[in-house]
């Protein structure tokens, strides 16, 4: 995003001077003849530099530098002064003041600082994010497991941890494949690095490459600046590519020139530059038949799937819902102003019963909306939005196609869900794709296959 600089002086021609050169320079600017002005700007508006006057009436560049710290503590101040009050200026920066400039203004000695403060800002932000991730703990004893399945899924998942190995992650909408990736990241050797995520399914296809190899200034429509894409922040860590079966083809093939030689340029530009980033990879279509229809690569599967992890849908391993549970009601007790909640022995047979199409996403909202609307402490079936009907119907479609092949009773089954959420949102694709956990690419591309397209 571009730096933002507010321009103080009392001064109407040196603010215009000041102000006029920045925008040219491509920062946006704000403008304020007092430091009253300049504090109603910060109070509304999104500041990162402020370039005060040191004298003016009313109010200071020492006393606004004050207050607006009381706003925005990430606020940073450059001193302007008269050669005979640099004092002032020394003052000012023992109060917090990144620099200040003397007059008459020297406009390169200006840019210079302003650049070298958005540098050291984006600094702090990369530091900050980095130790909120930190923080975070994603880590194996932290993954909900105590199904033989699941224990087999972090076996291995922690096994390939110490490795510089890419990594497959299989397995269906919402059953925390990316939460697994964070955790391999955080017990490899690169947990002090940035973990990124990329959902290839939800960019759109012409700012994708931007976003994941950056851009040059100039190289498009728009890109006023240079901009690091996601390879380049993530060097040194873990890049997380979420729906990997979405990427265009053009955009594949600069996948695995990444993987093959650790090297892209960004969009414009042709200087090589060299990364080093462990690449995890997830998706919850079937890889192998997208190659047989030409929509992936088969050179970049066999990048991508040095080991793969499948995780197995909720409805095979039941017997974490207990614990799952009990981890979800922790999670929203405390917004719900209540102080305990339990379930009813009615209400636990329909939960261990139902077979949760959306996963471990839909438990966790089916915990959260009992929470919201029970009444009491006790959650019983009538405040979860699974009927018993529901689980009749899910149980009378499994006996009677029960006759059917695999591939035929998952495909049915897709097309009921597809068909459920479009009448749902009354045939809104975007709305539909939401609330099944898929991309809208996704679902058009379900629909055209199943001959649907125009209904």
């Amino acid at each position: 995003m571009k730096t933002t600089i507010l321009v103080v002086d009392d001064e109407s021609s040196q603010r215009l001077v000041l102000s006029g050169f920045l925008k040219e320079k491509g920062f946006n600017t704000f403008e304020a003849g007092s430091g009253i002005d300049a504090l109603e700007i910060i109070q509304n508006n999104l500041v990162d530099i402020v370039i005060s006057d040191y004298k003016m009436p009313e109010m200071t560049g020492i006393e606004l530098l004050k207050q607006a710290r009381q706003i925005n503590p990430e606020i940073t101040f450059v001193i302007v002064t008269a050669f005979g009050t640099i004092e002032n200026a020394v003052e000012a920066m023992r109060l917090g003041a990144y620099d200040y400039l003397t007059k008459p203004i020297n406009l390169e000695e200006l840019e210079i600082i302003v650049r070298r403060i958005g540098e050291r800002q984006s600094l702090i932000s990369e530091n900050k994010l980095l130790r909120e991730q930190l923080s975070e703990k994603y880590n194996f004893s932290g993954l909900i497991a105590k199904s033989p399945k699941m224990e087999e899924v972090i076996n291995l998942a922690w096994r390939v941890a110490k490795s510089k190995a890419t990594v497959l992650i299989r397995g269906e909408s919402g059953t925390g494949k990316e939460v697994l990736a964070k955790a391999i990241h955080f017990a490899s050797p690169r947990a002090n690095k940035p973990f990124v995520a990329v959902n290839c399914a939800a960019l759109n296809e012409n700012l994708l490459e931007s976003e994941m190899f950056g851009h040059e200034r100039g190289a498009f429509t728009g890109a006023e600046k240079q901009r690091k894409g996601r390879f380049e922040v993530a060097d040194g860590g873990t890049l997380f590519l979420d729906e990997v079966g979405d990427l265009p083809l053009q955009t594949q093939i600069k996948l695995l020139r990444v993987l093959q030689e650790s090297q892209f340029e960004r969009v414009g530009g042709n200087v090589p530059i060299t990364v080093d980033v462990r690449v995890i990879t997830a998706t919850n279509r079937p890889l192998e038949k997208l190659i047989t229809e030409g929509l992936f690569r088969e050179d970049l599967f066999y990048r991508i799937n040095v080991v793969t992890i499948s995780i197995p849908p909720l409805r095979e391993r039941k017997e974490d819902i207990p614990e799952l549970l009990d981890y979800f009601v922790r999670k929203y007790l405390p917004e719900s102003g209540k102080s305990n909640v339990t379930f009813s022995k009615e209400a636990m047979d329909i939960l261990m019963r139902y077979n949760y199409p959306g996963n471990i996403r839909e438990l966790e909202n089916i915990v959260q909306h009992a929470i919201i609307i029970s009444r009491g402490e006790t959650i019983t079936t009538e405040d979860l939005p699974i009927t018993e009907n529901n689980l009749l119907q899910n149980e009378s479609e499994e006996i009677t196609s029960i006759h059917k092949s695999m591939p035929e009773q998952v495909e049915a089954f897709e097309k009921k869900l597809v068909l459920n959420a479009l009448s749902q949102t009354k045939g809104n694709q975007l709305q539909a794709a939401k609330l099944l956990g898929i991309s809208e690419r996704n679902l058009r591309y379900k629909l055209e296959k199943w001959g649907m397209k125009k209904k």
